[in-house]
């Protein structure tokens, strides 16, 4: 499980070698990425702005995590590749994992 999980982070790596979030994407559509989310993740999570609120008050929304001044597209693969209780340890492909980061990372603040 564990060359697994290095496989896959490398993976996501190489498709980060540039310096802006969408460069970092490559060919992740955030759009695809929105919909994987509302439809896997908004259980616990307000995935997009304006949404329901989460199922618990201590799960940070996808805009926060993306507001935090250390949210990457690497820290984000770790966290869905080895998920944190209680996160469930949904499957995803490398192409599904990319269009979520791509979404959350679309949910920067612009400075």
């Amino acid at each position: 499980m564990r060359i697994h999980t290095a496989l896959t982070i490398a993976v996501l790596l190489g498709a980060a070698s540039a310096s802006s979030a969408s460069a970092q994407m490559g060919l992740a559509d955030p759009k695809r990425g929105l919909d994987l989310a509302a439809r896997l993740c908004s259980g616990c999570h307000i995935v997009a702005p304006g949404s329901a609120a989460t199922a618990n008050a201590d799960v940070p929304t996808f805009a926060a995590i993306a507001g935090r001044g250390d949210t990457t597209a690497e820290r984000l693969a770790g966290r869905i590749i080895v998920p944190h209780p209680p996160m469930p340890n949904t499957q995803l492909t490398v192409a599904e994992m990319r269009d979520i980061i791509a979404y959350i990372l679309s949910l920067k603040p612009q400075r």
